[in-house]
Protein backbone atom coordinates (compact mmCIF):
# COMPACT_ATOMS: atom_id res chain seq x y z
CA UNK A 1 0.00 0.00 0.00
CA UNK A 2 1.64 3.48 -0.72
CA UNK A 3 2.30 5.89 1.75
CA UNK A 4 -1.18 7.91 0.05
CA UNK A 5 -3.21 4.98 0.08
CA UNK A 6 -2.55 4.48 3.71
CA UNK A 7 -3.10 8.26 4.91
CA UNK A 8 -6.17 8.12 2.61
CA UNK A 9 -7.94 5.12 5.08
CA UNK A 10 -6.37 6.60 7.98
CA UNK A 11 -8.93 9.64 7.13
CA UNK A 12 -12.24 7.87 5.76
CA UNK A 13 -11.85 5.33 8.56
CA UNK A 14 -10.96 8.14 11.72
CA UNK A 15 -13.83 8.37 14.28
CA UNK A 16 -14.10 12.35 12.89
CA UNK A 17 -15.28 10.84 9.85
CA UNK A 18 -17.15 8.65 10.88
CA UNK A 19 -19.24 11.29 13.25
CA UNK A 20 -19.71 13.42 10.36
CA UNK A 21 -21.39 10.52 8.20
CA UNK A 22 -24.05 10.65 11.09
CA UNK A 23 -25.44 13.95 10.00
CA UNK A 24 -26.86 12.06 6.94
CA UNK A 25 -30.00 10.19 8.11
CA UNK A 26 -30.46 12.71 10.83
CA UNK A 27 -31.28 15.39 7.83
CA UNK A 28 -33.00 13.08 5.78
CA UNK A 29 -35.50 11.93 8.54
CA UNK A 30 -35.60 15.87 9.34
CA UNK A 31 -36.42 17.26 5.70
CA UNK A 32 -34.19 19.83 5.26
CA UNK A 33 -31.65 20.82 2.67
CA UNK A 34 -30.98 23.84 -0.09
CA UNK A 35 -34.52 24.48 -0.74
CA UNK A 36 -35.42 25.85 2.52
CA UNK A 37 -36.32 28.95 3.54
CA UNK A 38 -32.97 28.78 5.62
CA UNK A 39 -30.55 26.52 3.17
CA UNK A 40 -28.43 24.22 5.67
CA UNK A 41 -25.27 23.05 4.65
CA UNK A 42 -23.15 25.58 6.22
CA UNK A 43 -20.89 25.71 9.78
CA UNK A 44 -24.11 27.81 11.07
CA UNK A 45 -27.27 28.74 10.18
CA UNK A 46 -27.70 31.86 8.13
CA UNK A 47 -30.71 34.20 8.74
CA UNK A 48 -31.23 37.10 6.83
CA UNK A 49 -32.73 39.65 9.85
CA UNK A 50 -35.62 41.52 9.10
CA UNK A 51 -33.99 44.71 9.78
CA UNK A 52 -30.92 44.15 7.57
CA UNK A 53 -27.84 41.78 7.84
CA UNK A 54 -27.79 38.12 9.20
CA UNK A 55 -28.09 36.61 12.03
CA UNK A 56 -25.83 33.24 13.05
CA UNK A 57 -27.06 30.57 14.98
CA UNK A 58 -24.68 27.12 15.76
CA UNK A 59 -24.78 24.47 18.25
CA UNK A 60 -22.12 21.90 19.30
CA UNK A 61 -22.37 19.12 21.40
CA UNK A 62 -19.54 17.06 22.80
CA UNK A 63 -18.57 13.04 23.16
CA UNK A 64 -19.22 11.93 26.81
CA UNK A 65 -15.56 10.65 27.36
CA UNK A 66 -13.88 14.25 26.81
CA UNK A 67 -16.30 15.80 28.62
CA UNK A 68 -15.65 13.25 31.78
CA UNK A 69 -12.21 13.31 31.48
CA UNK A 70 -11.25 17.15 30.92
CA UNK A 71 -14.28 18.69 32.13
CA UNK A 72 -12.79 22.12 31.94
CA UNK A 73 -11.59 22.09 28.82
CA UNK A 74 -14.56 20.81 27.36
CA UNK A 75 -16.64 23.84 28.69
CA UNK A 76 -13.69 26.02 27.17
CA UNK A 77 -13.94 24.31 24.18
CA UNK A 78 -18.08 24.92 24.28
CA UNK A 79 -17.74 28.51 23.68
CA UNK A 80 -14.46 28.82 21.84
CA UNK A 81 -15.43 26.61 18.86
CA UNK A 82 -18.47 27.94 18.76
CA UNK A 83 -17.18 30.99 17.81
CA UNK A 84 -14.76 29.46 15.48
CA UNK A 85 -18.03 28.51 13.44
CA UNK A 86 -18.83 32.30 13.83
CA UNK A 87 -15.90 33.71 12.60
CA UNK A 88 -15.76 30.93 9.88
CA UNK A 89 -19.11 32.21 8.38
CA UNK A 90 -17.04 35.67 8.02
CA UNK A 91 -19.34 36.40 11.92
CA UNK A 92 -18.73 38.12 14.87
CA UNK A 93 -20.24 36.33 18.00
CA UNK A 94 -23.06 38.09 20.32
CA UNK A 95 -23.85 35.47 22.99
CA UNK A 96 -24.08 32.19 24.18
CA UNK A 97 -26.26 29.48 25.99
CA UNK A 98 -25.75 26.21 27.68
CA UNK A 99 -27.07 23.03 28.13
CA UNK A 100 -25.38 20.95 31.11
CA UNK A 101 -26.05 17.96 32.68
CA UNK A 102 -24.00 16.50 35.28
CA UNK A 103 -24.38 14.57 38.56
CA UNK A 104 -23.92 17.54 41.09
CA UNK A 105 -22.67 20.98 41.63
CA UNK A 106 -19.37 19.78 42.38
CA UNK A 107 -19.02 18.19 38.58
CA UNK A 108 -20.70 20.71 37.07
CA UNK A 109 -18.26 23.50 38.30
CA UNK A 110 -15.14 22.68 36.23
CA UNK A 111 -17.45 22.67 32.95
CA UNK A 112 -18.75 26.03 34.12
CA UNK A 113 -15.70 27.10 34.78
CA UNK A 114 -14.03 26.54 31.76
CA UNK A 115 -16.84 27.74 30.01
CA UNK A 116 -16.69 31.24 32.05
CA UNK A 117 -12.77 31.53 31.11
CA UNK A 118 -13.42 31.23 27.63
CA UNK A 119 -16.54 33.16 27.91
CA UNK A 120 -13.76 36.41 28.83
CA UNK A 121 -11.39 35.90 27.71
CA UNK A 122 -12.97 35.81 23.72
CA UNK A 123 -15.61 38.70 25.05
CA UNK A 124 -18.81 37.08 24.48
CA UNK A 125 -21.51 36.75 27.29
CA UNK A 126 -23.41 33.19 28.42
CA UNK A 127 -26.70 34.56 28.46
CA UNK A 128 -28.03 31.80 29.75
CA UNK A 129 -29.34 27.67 29.28
CA UNK A 130 -30.33 24.78 30.57
CA UNK A 131 -28.92 23.24 33.94
CA UNK A 132 -29.62 19.49 35.06
CA UNK A 133 -27.60 18.62 38.17
CA UNK A 134 -29.12 15.57 38.56
CA UNK A 135 -27.77 13.29 35.62
CA UNK A 136 -25.76 10.20 35.97
CA UNK A 137 -23.11 11.38 33.75
CA UNK A 138 -21.87 14.78 32.47
CA UNK A 139 -23.00 15.78 29.29
CA UNK A 140 -22.43 19.48 27.66
CA UNK A 141 -24.01 21.39 24.28
CA UNK A 142 -23.93 25.00 23.49
CA UNK A 143 -24.89 27.43 21.37
CA UNK A 144 -24.03 30.30 20.42
CA UNK A 145 -26.10 33.50 18.33
CA UNK A 146 -23.70 35.63 15.62
CA UNK A 147 -24.08 38.24 12.81
CA UNK A 148 -22.58 38.84 9.56
CA UNK A 149 -22.88 41.62 6.83
CA UNK A 150 -21.17 39.68 4.39
CA UNK A 151 -21.12 35.84 5.25
CA UNK A 152 -18.74 33.02 4.00
CA UNK A 153 -20.49 30.26 2.69
CA UNK A 154 -19.72 26.65 2.32
CA UNK A 155 -21.55 26.77 -0.99
CA UNK A 156 -19.86 28.87 -3.46
CA UNK A 157 -16.30 26.99 -3.87
CA UNK A 158 -15.43 27.15 -7.83
CA UNK A 159 -12.93 24.94 -9.76
CA UNK A 160 -9.41 26.48 -10.12
CA UNK A 161 -10.01 28.48 -6.28
CA UNK A 162 -7.03 27.14 -3.93
CA UNK A 163 -7.48 25.89 -0.83
CA UNK A 164 -5.65 27.81 2.01
CA UNK A 165 -5.48 26.13 5.17
CA UNK A 166 -4.37 28.17 8.07
CA UNK A 167 -3.73 27.33 11.25
CA UNK A 168 -2.43 28.89 14.81
CA UNK A 169 0.69 26.20 15.52
CA UNK A 170 1.35 27.88 18.94
CA UNK A 171 -0.02 25.31 21.19
CA UNK A 172 -0.10 21.99 22.23
CA UNK A 173 -2.16 18.64 22.21
CA UNK A 174 -4.39 17.98 25.10
CA UNK A 175 -3.43 14.47 25.94
CA UNK A 176 -4.63 11.61 25.08
CA UNK A 177 -7.01 13.76 22.87
CA UNK A 178 -6.92 15.06 19.56
CA UNK A 179 -7.45 18.57 20.66
CA UNK A 180 -4.18 21.12 19.70
CA UNK A 181 -5.25 23.82 22.03
CA UNK A 182 -3.59 27.24 21.20
CA UNK A 183 -5.85 29.32 23.15
CA UNK A 184 -5.14 28.30 26.76
CA UNK A 185 -2.22 29.35 28.49
CA UNK A 186 0.16 32.05 26.80
CA UNK A 187 -2.29 33.21 24.63
CA UNK A 188 -3.13 36.67 25.78
CA UNK A 189 -7.25 37.63 25.39
CA UNK A 190 -6.65 40.56 22.91
CA UNK A 191 -5.00 38.36 20.41
CA UNK A 192 -7.10 35.74 20.65
CA UNK A 193 -10.01 38.31 19.69
CA UNK A 194 -8.05 39.87 17.22
CA UNK A 195 -6.74 36.19 15.44
CA UNK A 196 -10.88 35.85 15.37
CA UNK A 197 -11.43 39.29 13.59
CA UNK A 198 -9.59 38.04 11.02
CA UNK A 199 -11.84 36.17 9.32
CA UNK A 200 -14.93 38.59 9.18
CA UNK A 201 -12.34 41.32 7.87
CA UNK A 202 -11.52 38.84 4.91
CA UNK A 203 -15.36 38.75 4.00
CA UNK A 204 -15.81 42.01 4.51
CA UNK A 205 -13.30 42.65 1.81
CA UNK A 206 -14.51 40.34 -0.67
CA UNK A 207 -11.63 38.06 -0.02
CA UNK A 208 -12.77 34.78 0.47
CA UNK A 209 -15.54 32.78 -2.16
CA UNK A 210 -15.94 29.79 1.05
CA UNK A 211 -14.84 28.42 3.90
CA UNK A 212 -15.11 26.34 7.02
CA UNK A 213 -13.58 26.11 10.51
CA UNK A 214 -11.34 22.67 10.74
CA UNK A 215 -13.67 20.57 12.94
CA UNK A 216 -13.52 16.71 14.29
CA UNK A 217 -12.85 15.61 11.05
CA UNK A 218 -9.44 16.97 10.69
CA UNK A 219 -8.17 19.18 7.50
CA UNK A 220 -9.23 16.62 5.25
CA UNK A 221 -12.73 15.72 6.49
CA UNK A 222 -13.66 19.60 6.96
CA UNK A 223 -12.29 20.28 3.32
CA UNK A 224 -14.56 17.14 2.35
CA UNK A 225 -17.59 18.51 3.86
CA UNK A 226 -16.96 22.22 1.79
CA UNK A 227 -16.36 20.04 -1.63
CA UNK A 228 -19.44 18.23 -1.35
CA UNK A 229 -22.12 21.47 -0.14
CA UNK A 230 -20.40 23.05 -3.08
CA UNK A 231 -20.85 20.65 -5.33
CA UNK A 232 -17.40 20.08 -6.53
CA UNK A 233 -14.25 18.05 -5.34
CA UNK A 234 -10.98 18.75 -3.87
CA UNK A 235 -7.51 17.52 -3.94
CA UNK A 236 -5.00 18.40 -0.80
CA UNK A 237 -1.17 18.40 -0.75
CA UNK A 238 -0.39 16.88 2.62
CA UNK A 239 3.13 18.10 1.98
CA UNK A 240 2.02 21.53 2.32
CA UNK A 241 -0.45 21.11 5.28
CA UNK A 242 0.83 24.01 8.40
CA UNK A 243 1.74 21.27 10.97
CA UNK A 244 4.18 21.31 14.02
CA UNK A 245 7.76 20.45 13.22
CA UNK A 246 6.98 18.13 16.62
CA UNK A 247 3.69 16.24 15.43
CA UNK A 248 3.54 13.13 12.79
CA UNK A 249 1.11 13.42 10.19
CA UNK A 250 -0.91 10.78 11.44
CA UNK A 251 -2.06 12.72 14.35
CA UNK A 252 -2.14 15.63 12.65
CA UNK A 253 -4.82 14.42 9.95
CA UNK A 254 -7.26 14.04 13.09
CA UNK A 255 -6.31 16.90 14.79
CA UNK A 256 -8.82 19.26 16.06
CA UNK A 257 -7.62 22.71 16.27
CA UNK A 258 -8.27 25.46 18.12
CA UNK A 259 -7.96 27.90 15.40
CA UNK A 260 -7.83 26.29 12.18
CA UNK A 261 -9.47 27.21 8.84
CA UNK A 262 -10.16 25.79 5.07
CA UNK A 263 -10.50 28.73 2.94
CA UNK A 264 -11.52 28.42 -0.73
CA UNK A 265 -10.19 31.80 -2.27
CA UNK A 266 -10.07 33.11 -5.84
CA UNK A 267 -6.32 32.96 -7.13
CA UNK A 268 -6.38 36.72 -7.62
CA UNK A 269 -6.62 37.26 -3.69
CA UNK A 270 -4.80 34.43 -2.50
CA UNK A 271 -1.51 36.07 -1.87
CA UNK A 272 -3.35 39.07 0.45
CA UNK A 273 -5.22 36.17 2.00
CA UNK A 274 -1.85 34.85 3.31
CA UNK A 275 -0.30 37.95 4.20
CA UNK A 276 -3.11 38.85 6.55
CA UNK A 277 -2.45 35.52 8.38
CA UNK A 278 1.34 36.31 8.26
CA UNK A 279 1.39 39.86 9.40
CA UNK A 280 -0.32 38.20 12.82
CA UNK A 281 2.27 35.13 12.96
CA UNK A 282 -0.57 32.63 12.04
CA UNK A 283 0.47 29.78 9.87
CA UNK A 284 -1.52 29.91 6.38
CA UNK A 285 -0.59 27.92 2.94
CA UNK A 286 -2.01 27.18 -0.21
CA UNK A 287 -2.46 23.40 0.39
CA UNK A 288 -4.52 22.36 -2.40
CA UNK A 289 -7.48 23.10 -4.66
CA UNK A 290 -11.41 23.03 -5.58
CA UNK A 291 -11.29 20.62 -9.13
CA UNK A 292 -14.15 19.91 -11.37
CA UNK A 293 -14.35 16.16 -10.45
CA UNK A 294 -16.32 15.22 -7.78
CA UNK A 295 -13.91 13.78 -5.21
CA UNK A 296 -11.52 14.33 -2.44
CA UNK A 297 -8.50 13.36 -3.60
CA UNK A 298 -4.89 13.23 -1.34
CA UNK A 299 -1.50 13.74 -2.59
CA UNK A 300 1.71 13.24 -0.94
CA UNK A 301 5.20 12.08 -1.19
CA UNK A 302 4.91 11.80 -5.45
CA UNK A 303 1.95 9.72 -4.78
CA UNK A 304 -1.74 10.12 -4.64
CA UNK A 305 -4.96 9.04 -3.34
CA UNK A 306 -8.74 9.34 -3.10
CA UNK A 307 -10.24 9.65 0.26
CA UNK A 308 -13.56 9.97 -0.72
CA UNK A 309 -16.11 9.63 -3.66
CA UNK A 310 -19.35 11.92 -3.37
CA UNK A 311 -21.15 9.45 -5.77
CA UNK A 312 -21.22 7.90 -2.03
CA UNK A 313 -22.83 10.79 0.21
CA UNK A 314 -20.44 11.70 3.12
CA UNK A 315 -22.97 14.51 5.17
CA UNK A 316 -25.67 13.98 2.78
CA UNK A 317 -24.95 15.65 -0.85
CA UNK A 318 -24.92 18.68 -1.76
CA UNK A 319 -26.26 21.82 0.22
CA UNK A 320 -28.35 18.96 1.99
CA UNK A 321 -27.12 19.10 5.77
CA UNK A 322 -25.80 20.94 8.52
CA UNK A 323 -23.48 21.13 12.15
CA UNK A 324 -25.67 23.77 12.82
CA UNK A 325 -28.65 21.35 13.57
CA UNK A 326 -26.78 17.99 14.76
CA UNK A 327 -23.45 17.23 16.62
CA UNK A 328 -21.44 14.87 14.61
Amino acid sequence: MSEAARLATLIRESRGVAHKCDIAPVIAQLGIGAGDAVPVGDDTAVIPHPNGGNLLFAIEGFVADFVAADPWFAGYCGVMVNLSDVAAMGGRAIAVVDALWSAGEEQAAEILAGMREAAARYGVPIVGGHTNLKATAPQLAVAVLGEAEHPVTSFAARPGDALIVVTDLRGRFRDPFPWWDASTGTADAARLRADLALLPALAAEGLLRAGKDISMAGVVGTAMMLAETSGVGVEIDLDRLPRPDSVAIDRWLTAFPSFGFVLAVAPENTDAVLARFAARDIAAAIAGTVIDERRANIVTGGGSATVWDFATPFIGGPATASETLVHA
